[in-house]
């Protein structure tokens, strides 16, 4: 990818509102099965309660197969002050940013990338309660967003190779999502 294409990327992604932006070559990026396991353990109450999350989301070989079909990826960064380390409220509404973030450079990069794949941060969000509670379908599909971590992506690595800070400081929270491409 030559650089003044990774340059416009970044720019569509700060412009957008983010607090950082990279590419990350996908033959670089590390996948590990045992994010499914950390999964099952249920530490953020998600899991079977979300069509974006494990178990639903789908088979994590299919997914690191699917994910490796592409070439590269836009790995894109919001970071929100905490009032201190247990801050969970400012936390969640730091996650809720970060995803209307996700939203909005979803719809900058329409025309610019071809079907990418959107990655975000945690458990989808665009809906307040998902419809899995219902046993219904999804209500917005075209905008639900699975986790980096449910394709098994280590994002402190991923970090890393897109040329982003893991840790952004103390009383701070970083999330990271990404977007596929080919």
């Amino acid at each position: 990818m030559q650089q003044k294409e990774v340059q416009a990327l970044v720019k569509i992604a700060m412009d957008a509102g983010a607090a950082g932006a990279g590419i990350a070559e996908v033959r670089r990026i590390i996948f590990r099965r045992e994010f499914r396991a950390a999964c099952v353990q249920n530490f953020c109450g998600k899991y079977g309660t979300c069509w974006m999350c494990p178990p639903d989301v789908g088979d994590i070989d299919e997914m690191i197969t699917c994910a490796k079909g592409y070439r590269h990826m836009l790995v894109f960064q919001s970071i929100e002050p905490l009032e201190d380390s247990f801050d969970i409220e400012g936390m969640e509404r730091a996650a809720i940013k970060h995803n209307a973030l996700a939203l909005r450079l979803a719809k900058q990069l329409v025309g610019v990338l071809e079907n990418p794949l959107r990655l975000g941060a945690g458990a989808c969000h665009v809906c307040p309660c998902c419809a899995k509670a219902e046993d219904l379908p999804c209500r917005h599909p075209e905008q639900a967003t699975a986790s980096l971590e449910a394709y098994g992506i280590a994002v402190s690595e991923l970090a890393e190779i897109s040329g982003l800070a893991y840790m952004n400081g103390v009383n701070t929270v970083t999330y990271f999502g990404g977007f596929l491409f080919r």
